[in-house]
């Protein structure tokens, strides 16, 4: 590979697919019960859900820079260009920590080439653009090349998403103490999406059928190239909700290339368990 891709856990790519598209990775550190743990490594995100239902609140924290400098160094030393794509700077700490190590790194290794880029994405929509990244490298696509599809990826992937219970987008700061409870005693399932990194409230529906049906009504509006472009959806603990949803898309989109995966330790931590997510290009893919 003539050039290393480089992601961290909030891309919610399974240990499978970090090895399959040959992707290293930093890990955030989630919190449960007074320890700390590397999100996709030494905590499952079956853990995080199971004890969440059981009324635990897991906190998260950024990659540190020393550990981007690590793993950083690795690769400098051997003078191989990097291209590492980052967790929406919106929503955590770890593309600062990401530029920190850059500039300590080029102190000792000048000559060495980094891009460092802010995918303002997240879950497996950050996910998508790292796979289409890697692919790129595999091809053997110099850093520029793989820049620009990676850059024009993540400034054109949409997430739409919605949340089993308020409870946790409450404790998250997300939405107010009497909105999660007024939508939770009414059955009210919010729709969000990602609007410059951030999570914005788009709609609330009433009833969980609705909403499938709603997420397929925007991804019609939205979408471009839908047939053509690999989409995924994410799921906190729900496979068999993600399973039908992607059931519905196949026969009313006849896409190609469907990725499910669980939303990892450090988004579910916040989003909790039920959550769906849905992520697609609104523009041609390329």
């Amino acid at each position: 590979m003539s050039v290393q891709i480089i992601a961290d856990s909030a891309s919610d790519l399974s240990k499978d697919d970090f090895e399959h598209f040959q992707v290293d990775s930093a890990s955030l550190t989630v919190q449960l019960d007074d320890k700390n743990y590397e999100d996709g490594k030494t905590i499952s995100a079956k853990t995080i859900y199971d004890a969440m239902r059981n009324g635990k609140a897991p906190k998260t924290s950024q990659v540190s820079p020393q550990t981007f400098t690590t793993l950083f160094e690795k690769y400098a030393k051997d003078n191989k260009p990097c291209l590492y794509l980052s967790f929406s700077s919106a929503l955590s700490g770890t593309y600062q920590s990401a530029k920190i190590a850059e500039e300590e790194v080029k102190s000792t290794y000048p000559d060495w080439e980094i891009t460092i880029i802010d995918t303002k994405c997240a879950s497996l929509g950050y996910g998508l653009v790292v796979m289409r990244a890697a692919e790129l490298a595999k091809e053997g696509k110099d850093l520029a090349e793989i820049t620009e599809v990676s850059q024009y990826h993540a400034d054109h992937m949409e997430h739409i998403f919605t949340v089993d219970d308020l409870e946790y987008l409450y404790r998250g700061g997300r939405v107010s103490k009497s909105a999660a409870f007024v939508g939770t005693l009414l059955k009210i399932k919010p729709i969000l999406h990602v609007e410059d990194g951030q999570l914005i409230p788009l709609e609330k529906i009433r009833g969980s059928k609705k909403v499938w049906k709603r997420m397929l009504d925007i991804m019609e509006e939205r979408g471009q190239d839908l047939t053509n472009q690999r989409i995924a959806i994410s799921h906190g603990d729900v496979y068999d909700t993600a399973k039908e949803l992607a059931d519905m898309i196949q026969e009313r989109f006849h896409i190609k290339d469907i990725h499910i995966n669980m939303v990892g330790s450090t988004i579910g931590a916040h989003s909790g368990p039920g959550t769906i997510a849905l992520f697609f290009l609104n523009d041609t893919y390329k």
